[in-house]
């Protein structure tokens, strides 16, 4: 669902603050009970000032959820970013995932999951992950450091277990908070594809 958000780039330096803002705050809080007078009063400005950002409460979470995750892909890339070895850069980079959404309350990805707009947005940056986890594996297969897998069963493998991660199915299940789980699926593949 395409809305008329202003884009970033053209975002004020005040916008910028807000968008910022209003992650920090849904991030905390989620967004679903908030209506926009309680955000415009949270944030101190009006009403008027956040429509600038977007024409409705659910097309600023959009807003705010795709900032996140752009926020988040931009902090795993750099961590992976110096990293050579390919068991390293696969366990980095689930490592590094784990780290960019420890910020996310458990609200905040309930109410991400409750509206289907936002909901899209996590799906989309799932399957990116995956694609990313995939690729990774590829340039693991590529030197040799890697046996022959199915790069895309084992990236599929690693989505299903983050969704569970992210909505706290395995926290419950084994005990382990998301950073630990995330370590313990890193050592899972790199154990399961290494030669």
């Amino acid at each position: 669902m395409e809305s008329t958000f202003v884009t970033t780039g053209r975002l004020t330096t005040r916008q910028r603050q807000l968008v910022g803002e209003l992650l920090e705050l849904f991030l905390a809080e989620g967004f679903a009970d908030l209506t926009l007078d309680d955000i415009a009063a949270r944030l101190g400005c009006s009403k008027r000032t956040l429509y600038a950002l977007a024409d409705s409460k659910e097309q600023l979470a959009v807003r705010t959820v795709r900032y996140f995750f752009k926020q988040a892909t931009e902090q795993v890339e750099t961590a992976i970013a110096r990293t050579r070895s390919p068991a390293a850069r696969v366990t980095r980079y689930l490592e590094a995932v784990a780290a960019a959404l420890r910020p996310a309350g458990t609200q905040f990805l309930r109410d991400v999951d409750r509206q289907a707009a936002t909901r899209e947005v996590y799906e989309q940056n799932t399957a990116a992950a995956a694609v990313r986890v995939r690729e990774l594996i590829d340039e693991g297969i590529r030197t040799g450091a890697f046996r022959q897998v199915s790069a895309v069963f084992v990236g599929e493998v690693v989505t299903a277990t983050m969704r569970r991660i992210t909505s706290g199915e395995l926290g419950q299940a084994t005990e382990l908070d998301d950073a630990q789980a995330y370590a313990e699926l890193a050592k899972l593949v790199v154990a399961a594809i290494s030669r």
